[in-house]
């Protein structure tokens, strides 16, 4: 055989550094602090969501300038989450999570104290690169150091610990604003953060620095998918409020965010020799249709999770701390649901839990399309018990389904493509149903408008009680009854709004019962 013939000998690519495996209960502190890390990092964006005019008050802003309280967040976990399950291989897990924990600690001690609105914002967006490092690693971690017949148990975990700071933001925010001073919506971190510090500290390995990593790092795809995804972030959180294409704005943002992200998947799929997130990991198997499902199930919880709060403080002017209470009936019913959850899914296949899950979502969000401007807390409570419990089944059967369908090298490329499924999922959720919402009471507004005929007899008769029972409260009781009637028209307007967002929420759980049905069966070697 000739020279020429000989093929070319591949250069091998730096191998990762293996993660260490920890024994005994050392690894079980170390799950114990991701997951505190997972809850606080979801609690940071929902607390804040449901404390915002608070927050707006107490800083002296208007609700325009406000409103970007929750986007700094939000971008500061955007642009870190993507690219933290990768430095977690360079620079060590522990690392990782101790900057994380360090520079969410000042900015929440910090953040209540701001003279500004400027300098809060500020914080937010570091509260938010904080705590975005912690919910990427948590995976990765359980899986390499949970023994295997408990893996089960600390996916199921995870999956319910992030759904239960999803919904328990505003109980916490009401009772600080009612109890203490709604600057302990920042500092309540400073009281788990050194918590969790102690369990990373004792149940995470050390690892050293690969510096073989570290030189050859894509930095450039990490600065292109950090400001894309985080302009895009914005742009979808702003939008609403802004109307879209109507704010040169927003128009920017998405679509520098659009060009950069297009310019971050170019260089990861084609210049990029060593690309920093495998974005063909996303042909591989189920894991496209499974990070669509996330995405959707995201959509779908934030969506209800939107309208339900916005009901009962518009229709029924609940506080936050009235409001709480619904909510908890979704967050208290899953932890019971972890053992068995995580028992039947060793036994059953994960896409039947799904598509159960999801159906019973379904059948949820269409019993509340039964809602009156009479409902109350209490009301709630049927539909949102069988939420919580489709929810359970869904999300832990989702996780449990990518890990099942990736090897433990894929799952640095995976947990960055969770979280960043996760928050473009729920945000795209919230901007849509922000905007379904608005503009179907907009419509159910004009349409009952229509119907209330000032020489209509029913009319007539209605402005009659009510001006009889204004008369002894007021100097003008012919206006204040104009005034009551309009406002009951446009509270009604609200309340078929609100049916109309449940009725699409339900639409969503049935695509995703479809999306569910093209699942292949997960590796045998799983």
């Amino acid at each position: 055989m000739t020279a020429a013939a000989v093929p070319p000998v591949p250069q091998p690519r730096p191998m990762l550094v293996p993660w260490p495996r920890l024994d005994g209960m050392r690894a079980y502190i170390g799950i114990l602090g991701v997951l505190l890390g997972a809850l606080v990092s979801t609690l940071g964006a929902r607390a804040t969501t449901f404390g915002l005019a608070d927050l707006r008050g107490g800083l002296h802003a208007g609700f325009d300038e406000g409103a970007w309280i929750t986007t700094a967040y939000g971008v500061g976990q955007m642009v870190v989450g993507v690219a933290c399950p990768y430095l977690g291989i360079v620079f060590g897990a522990r690392r990782v999570l101790f900057a994380g924990i360090g520079l969410f600690f000042v900015s929440s001690l910090l953040a209540p104290l701001s003279p500004n609105l400027t300098a809060y914002l500020a914080m937010q967006f570091l509260s938010g690169v904080g705590g975005g490092t912690f919910i990427p690693l948590t995976i990765r971690f359980i899986v390499l150091n949970l023994p295997v017949r408990l893996t089960l148990y600390g996916l199921a975990a995870y999956a319910m610990n992030s759904e239960f700071s999803q919904n328990i933001g505003a109980a916490l925010e009401g009772w600080y604003a009612e109890n203490w001073s709604i600057a302990w919506l920042n500092w309540q971190y400073c009281l788990v953060l050194p918590v969790m510090f102690l369990c990373v500290w004792t149940g995470v390995p050390r690892e050293p620095v690969n510096t073989d990593l570290l030189k050859q790092h894509d930095w450039p795809g990490v600065a292109y998918a950090a400001v894309g995804f985080g302009l895009l972030y914005a742009g979808l959180d702003q939008g609403n409020r802004l109307d879209w294409t109507r704010s040169g704005l927003v128009v920017g943002l998405l679509v520098a965010g659009g060009l950069v992200t297009a310019l971050f998947a170019v260089r990861e799929l084609v210049v990029s020799r060593r690309p920093f997130l495998n974005l063909r990991l996303m042909l591989r198997g189920n894991l496209l249709l499974l990070m669509l499902l996330l995405a959707g199930f995201r959509f779908i919880i934030l969506s209800t999770a939107y309208i339900i709060p916005l009901y009962l403080q518009v229709v029924q002017n609940f506080r936050e701390l009235q409001v709480g209470p619904v909510l908890l009936f979704i967050a208290v019913p899953q932890f019971a649901l972890i053992l068995p959850l995580a028992w039947v899914l060793a036994r059953v296949d994960g896409r039947w839990v799904l598509s159960a899950g999801a159906l019973l979502i379904a059948i949820a969000c269409w019993q509340a399309t039964a809602l009156t401007s009479l409902w109350a807390t209490w009301d709630f409570l049927p539909s949102q018990a069988l939420q919580a419990v489709g929810q359970c089944l869904a999300l832990t059967a989702l996780v449990v389904l990518v890990v099942r369908n990736i090897t433990p090298a894929d799952a640095i490329s995976i947990g960055a493509l969770m979280q960043t499924a996760r928050l473009f999922g729920g945000e795209i959720g919230v901007a849509f149903m922000q905007t379904f919402v608005r503009t179907r009471e907009q419509l159910h507004s004009n349409l009952l408008g229509l119907h209330v005929d000032p020489l209509s007899g029913a009319t007539a008769d209605r402005l009659a009680r009510y001006q009889a029972a204004l008369a002894p409260h007021m100097d003008d009781p012919v206006g204040g009854a104009a005034r009551l009637l309009a406002s009951r028209v446009g509270q009604q307007a609200s309340v078929l709004a609100y049916i109309d967002g449940f009725a699409a929420a339900a639409v969503g759980a049935l695509v995703c019962i479809l999306l569910a049905a093209w699942l292949c069966p997960p590796p045998a070697k799983a």
